[in-house]
């Protein structure tokens, strides 16, 4: 059994706010689950009976679109946690999760977090800053989906990615998403993603290897987000 007062990625997240004593005791009910790459974490209007608090890989935060296609919200990476809304509002879930790559996380049951809630003062102010810190995010998500032409959108995503997942040795992106849920995250046809990441390459600011993204000018990229 791992223990979760000497977890680092507890530290990324309002866990961090736990007492010694509440994460001992955390780590004798919480389960450790492997998750594949594509297997659903959870549905959009699922029940959701607890927290997850993500050790290892990412997960996409999807929601059914008008037109029947998916629609990539945020990315979910290491250090996150995952159901506290739902978890706190005791609705169904908006949104569904899904691993684009394979993860490890830790389950931790509503009861224990709702007691933790009850009873220790600093994490209940670290979950409301975090779920307040997702409704921003969600409001800034929809003005810029508003306001951004696709080529400024797509900037955004690809700075959200490196955000998420950081490099691999030869700078290229550890996340390798497919042209698809780029183009979801963008918000556009994927036709239209993949002529304007070769637009991006041919301006300099990227390079393409398959699959693979690097991004060789990140000042650039910021200045076109923005």
């Amino acid at each position: 059994m791992s223990k979760c007062e000497q977890c680092i990625v507890r530290e990324l997240s309002s866990l961090k706010a736990l007492s010694k004593n509440e994460l001992i005791h955390l780590a004798q009910c919480k389960d450790t689950i492997e998750i594949k790459k594509g297997d659903v974490i959870f549905q959009e209007g699922d029940t959701v009976n607890g927290v997850y608090c993500i050790k290892e890989g990412t997960c996409k935060l999807v929601r059914m679109a008008s037109n029947g296609k998916d629609a990539i919200l945020k990315l979910i990476t290491k250090g996150d946690l995952l159901g506290q809304t739902a978890i706190l509002t005791q609705e169904k879930t908006s949104l569904s999760a899904i691993a684009v790559e394979d993860m490890r996380v830790c389950f931790i049951p509503k009861s224990e977090i709702l007691g933790f809630i009850d009873t220790n003062k600093n994490f209940s102010r670290e979950v409301t800053k975090d779920v307040c810190q997702n409704l921003n995010y969600a409001t800034d998500f929809a003005l810029n989906h508003n306001s951004k032409t696709v080529k400024e959108r797509l900037a955004l995503a690809l700075l959200s990615i490196l955000d998420s997942s950081g490099t691999d040795t030869e700078g290229f992106l550890n996340l390798q998403l497919s042209r698809d849920e780029i183009a979801s995250m963008v918000g556009t046809a994927t036709e239209s993603c993949i002529r304007l990441l070769a637009e991006l390459k041919k301006e300099g600011i990227l390079e393409l290897k398959g699959k693979k993204i690097k991004i060789i000018k990140p000042s650039s990229l910021k200045s076109l987000a923005e």
